[in-house]
């Protein structure tokens, strides 16, 4: 049996396409997918006959649940430097769209997780639909929200900080509202859009497809708890934020904070620290090198392998953290991580 490619790169007329496959694994990125992924979008943007380019996700689930963590968690006792590898070029990705100069349309319909995120938010025409489950899950694996994931988040004010330290999803509407998406249209909606895509010339023909069929997005309950979320947000340290949710007359404040107080208490508080940097970062390039820094690092820590054990391995969703509390976690211990395994590091520039 021919063993089908993970990436579907082509060439519809002045379209180029790029499409994940491996719809049963919810198009998790592979090394070689990002490396196939990086060479075509480089192609498109050195090719004068091409004027947009699409992704979108094989399968019915959605565009990508990111990285397959359960491959990392195999090599938990073996050479970790895949996976420095993976980061590393997964990065250099997310900052070529980023930069990218042509109509970057990608569909996020279904479930955009982890680096499904940086294969398409920091893109410029992205694309929801009333389907999307859209989220930085890390913190419940003893991760970080990587790809770009702190720089988007540092943005979006106190719901970017509820959904980087709870790893919590959001709708298509929320998405558009935070600034993590662009427009939003009916997923009934988007055979026609790619049927239109297809078909373009020029770019003023991609921005006519999609205004055509987008919608005004919906008000949901994350955004009626925006200024609360704002407030919270405000207080200084991850210890007086969750005092001042937890406090809170908003069910929805006070469930968020139990949420959080789940997650590894290493990574909410290295989270947190990741997002003060961001909000002062001068570009995206500058969040990928501390996101770099603080995964490399955490290649070594127990509760990345713990978490992603009670996730995906065992599946009990009983996590044992170790330090097993937020004030276990000293400064000391979040700047060490923060400054990175010791290693060489890369320069993360975009440009097509």
């Amino acid at each position: 049996m021919m063993e089908q490619a993970e990436l579907l790169v082509s060439r519809h007329g002045r379209l180029g396409r790029i499409r994940l496959n491996r719809p049963k694994a919810l198009n998790s990125l592979t090394l070689r997918m990002v490396r196939l992924f990086t060479q075509a979008l480089m192609d498109f943007g050195k090719d004068p006959q091409i004027v947009a380019v699409l992704v979108t996700g094989e399968g019915e689930r959605g565009l990508c649940a990111g990285g397959d963590i359960r491959a990392l968690y195999e090599l938990r006792n073996g050479d970790k430097s895949y996976y420095k590898t993976f980061w590393r070029e997964e990065y250099e990705l997310n900052a070529l769209i980023a930069a990218f100069r042509k109509p970057y349309v990608v569909l996020m319909d279904g479930l955009v997780m982890g680096g499904g995120v940086g294969i398409s938010a920091h893109g410029n025409h992205r694309i929801v639909t009333e389907r999307t489950r859209l989220a930085m899950p890390e913190t419940g694996i003893g991760f970080i929200p990587d790809v770009g994931g702190t720089w988007l988040l540092s943005r979006a004010g106190g719901a970017g900080l509820y959904m980087a330290l709870s790893g919590a999803a959001v709708s298509g509407s929320d998405a558009v509202s935070l600034g993590l998406a662009d427009i939003l249209i009916e997923s009934d909606g988007l055979t026609e859009l790619v049927g239109r895509l297809l078909c373009v010339s020029d770019e003023s023909e991609v921005s006519s497809a999609l205004a055509d069929l987008s919608r005004p997005p919906e008000k949901s309950v994350l955004m009626k708890e925006r200024s609360a979320l704002d407030d919270a947000a405000a207080r200084h340290g991850v210890e007086e934020i969750l005092n001042e949710m937890e406090a809170s007359a908003s069910a929805f404040l006070r469930a968020a904070a139990a949420e959080i107080r789940h997650k590894s208490p290493t990574s909410v508080k290295v989270t947190y620290a990741l997002l003060q940097r961001a909000s002062r970062a001068r570009g995206l390039e500058e969040c990928l090198l501390n996101e770099y820094r603080a995964a490399c690092r955490l290649l070594k820590s127990h509760d990345l392998y713990e978490g992603i054990r009670a996730a995906v391995i065992d599946k009990d969703r009983a996590p044992k953290w170790a330090p097993a509390t937020l004030d276990e976690v000293t400064d000391s211990m979040v700047r060490s991580i923060l400054a990175g395994d010791g290693a060489p590091e890369p320069v993360f520039r975009g440009g097509s």
